[in-house]
């Protein structure tokens, strides 16, 4: 939450967001739904506040739109603001050991997105390629994880730093118990 602020309702906040979103690219419910391979009926839902997407269903939208997830989900911020650890809305996988929240969406005109990501030891997520372009930078702040492309991951621990293409399929697996990290993810 953000100093002297009231919280927004997250899903007021994509609602509006998708809806305008949606409009100014031209594009129906339908057609939106069928490039994000969503349902209607959820994309309907969610355009009025209902629904209650997972990472994947967001990454999928700001896809089919493409517009960094951020631009979906970041209500505007004051040019001072502090986010506590533990606040904000965690965009989850369908496994639930991967939550992303985002701390910082990049102004309009710059897609730089900055998440911290609370993951444990599962599955892991394997995220399907974003827009063209797109470069993914972690670091890891506790724990180990495999990280980056699907093709050939690579073990990171507690201070490492990797740069991979975003717009290949890639993947974040907790090695150990509570890893913390910070992702940031960037058009070039």
């Amino acid at each position: 939450m953000l100093p002297d602020d009231s919280p927004l309702d997250p899903k007021a906040v994509l609602a509006a967001a998708l809806r305008s979103e949606r409009e100014r690219s031209g594009m129906s419910l339908s057609e939106l739904a069928k490039q994000a391979r969503l349902a209607k009926s959820t994309l309907s839902q969610l355009e009025s506040g209902a629904g209650n997407p997972n990472v994947e269903t967001l990454w999928a939208l700001a896809t089919a739109l493409d517009l960094p997830v951020s631009r979906l989900i970041d209500p505007p911020r004051p040019k001072v603001g502090v986010i506590r650890n533990g606040e904000g809305t965690p965009l989850t996988s369908e496994g639930g050991d991967y939550a992303a929240y985002l701390m910082s969406a990049g102004p309009t005109g710059v897609t730089r997105d900055v998440y911290r990501l609370n993951v444990e030891i599962g599955p892991g997520r394997i995220s399907e390629p974003h827009s063209v372009g797109i470069i993914e930078h972690v670091i890891i702040g506790s724990g180990r994880a495999l990280v980056g492309p699907t093709s050939n991951p690579i073990e990171l621990g507690a201070g490492d730093y990797m740069v991979y293409p975003g717009d290949v399929e890639h993947m974040f697996q907790a090695l150990t118990p509570g890893v913390l990290a910070t992702l940031i993810s960037e058009n070039r």
